[in-house]
């Protein structure tokens, strides 16, 4: 199985970006702990980071008959993004959005994730461990 996990503006700065918030883990941290779970599960991980909106709908584009999945934190581009909500459909790839905190307890512009409407499940407010289950879900639904 082989899954693309994307992640939107300024996770890069994880470790350093209001880590009452998000934790003193960076990044690297991060890619880390996904790579050595793949590689535990027999899943083909591609971790793709970019500030920039167009990069993240051209990712997944590219994962259209490349990949069985997509993991998806879209950050800042969640409540605001409908071309990532498009493309996403567009690909029509199993996706699970992941978020480190808790956006339903967060400000009130928070509340809506466009990518969330693409997604068929979303793991929030559980930090990093919110991407191993999103990886073991799909696995486990999709497995090979």
């Amino acid at each position: 199985m082989k899954v693309l996990v994307l992640n939107g503006p300024n996770l890069n700065m994880l470790g350093i970006r209001e880590p009452e918030i998000y934790g003193a883990q960076t990044y690297k941290d991060l890619e880390n702990l996904i790579y050595e779970y793949g590689h535990a599960n027999q899943i083909q991980v591609e971790i793709f980071q970019s500030n920039h909106e167009g990069a993240l709908v051209d990712r997944i584009q590219q994962a259209y008959h490349t990949v069985d999945a997509i993991i998806i934190n879209p950050a800042a581009y969640t409540h605001t993004s409908v071309a990532i909500l498009d493309a996403l459909k567009a690909v029509s790839l199993p996706a699970v959005e992941v978020h480190l905190s808790d956006v339903s307890s967060r400000e009130a512009f928070r509340q809506v994730s466009y990518a969330g409407m693409a997604c068929e499940k979303t793991m929030m407010g559980q930090g990093f461990d919110g991407y191993l289950q999103a990886l073991a879900y799909l696995k486990e639904k999709y497995g090979k």
